[in-house]
């Protein structure tokens, strides 16, 4: 039963906690009984009280913050109250800065080589798309602060996996080393490699994605701006005058070879020798060089 313990008690102190500091918090800041410094620093104190909380009573402190973090912004209202701050932002920066240098040290490459390459590929490309995007696409219309599919969506696909997955994988290597059994020892070689294997994908997959949307969203920007501004300088679309500039183009053209039909000579009475040996050329013209 210590598994019910851990789980289902942090994730109940984590709910009721992040609700209760959500309420409190709300009402204080409309009364005006709490200053900008204190509403900004309210998040990390609840962390560190979850912390110590969960420590004492020898559960999941982790977990329990996890869950506390996301009742704490159910509903979006201490986001966007902090949002033109940068704190939180700043701090995330900063600590997850920390943890990526950190993590970069102890990737064991020699695990990945040794497990199977294309095994190794598979598995972090089937946890990165149905870790969190199924389940989100299906229940965003009970998350407050995701409108649309398109949110979820967003929400689903980048939810990079770090400091939480690599020490759970620490602390499962742990306990089945506590507690052996016949196949405990192939569990513990294969469990860091894959997790750590997860994070990597993740940091390479979702680092890559931002800027190829923000580089795709700037590329449409920038053809919607030009075909703007050649519709309102002429009057009519952009492909119109595009059909303009190729007739123009087309009437304007000088005749080539391939309009010239064969030679024909002059071998009317009255015409000179010389004049009877020119050849004349016959201009085929097409309908546009007519008129």
């Amino acid at each position: 039963m210590t598994w019910v313990y851990q789980v289902l008690l942090s994730t109940a102190i984590g709910a009721v906690t992040g609700y209760l500091a959500r309420k409190t918090l709300r009402y204080a800041e409309t009364a005006g009984w709490v200053d900008k410094e204190s509403f900004l620093s309210s998040s990390i104190t609840l962390a560190l009280l979850l912390v110590g909380l969960c420590t004492i009573l020898g559960t999941d402190d982790i977990l329990c913050c996890f869950v506390a973090g996301n009742s704490f912004t159910w509903d979006d209202w201490f986001r966007v109250e902090t949002e033109d701050t940068g704190l939180q932002e700043t701090m995330n920066g900063l600590l997850s800065m920390s943890f990526f240098i950190y993590f970069g040290t102890i990737i064991p490459w020699s695990s990945f080589a040794s497990e199977g390459k294309w095994q190794m590929l598979v598995a972090v490309v089937l946890i990165m798309v149905v870790r969190r995007l199924p389940i989100l696409m299906a229940s965003y219309r009970l998350i407050p602060a995701i409108r649309t599919w398109q949110d979820a969506l967003f929400a689903g696909w980048f939810g990079p996996i770090g400091v939480s997955a690599v020490f759970y994988s620490i602390e499962t290597k742990k306990q089945i080393d506590d507690h052996p059994d016949s196949n405990s020892g192939r569990v513990a070689e294969l469990v860091y490699p894959i997790v750590c294997a997860v994070v990597f994908g993740s940091v390479i997959v979702h680092g890559v994605t931002i800027p190829l949307v923000l580089m795709g969203r700037r590329v449409k920007t920038t053809l919607s701006t030009s075909a703007s501004s050649i519709w309102n300088q002429s009057g009519h679309s952009p492909f119109r005058n595009l059909a303009s500039w190729y007739r123009e183009k087309r009437q304007n053209k000088e005749p080539d070879s391939a309009q010239m039909g064969p030679p024909a000579y002059n071998t009317s009475e009255g015409a000179t020798p010389n004049e009877s040996n020119q050849p004349r050329h016959i201009v085929i013209l097409d309908s546009d060089s007519a008129k």
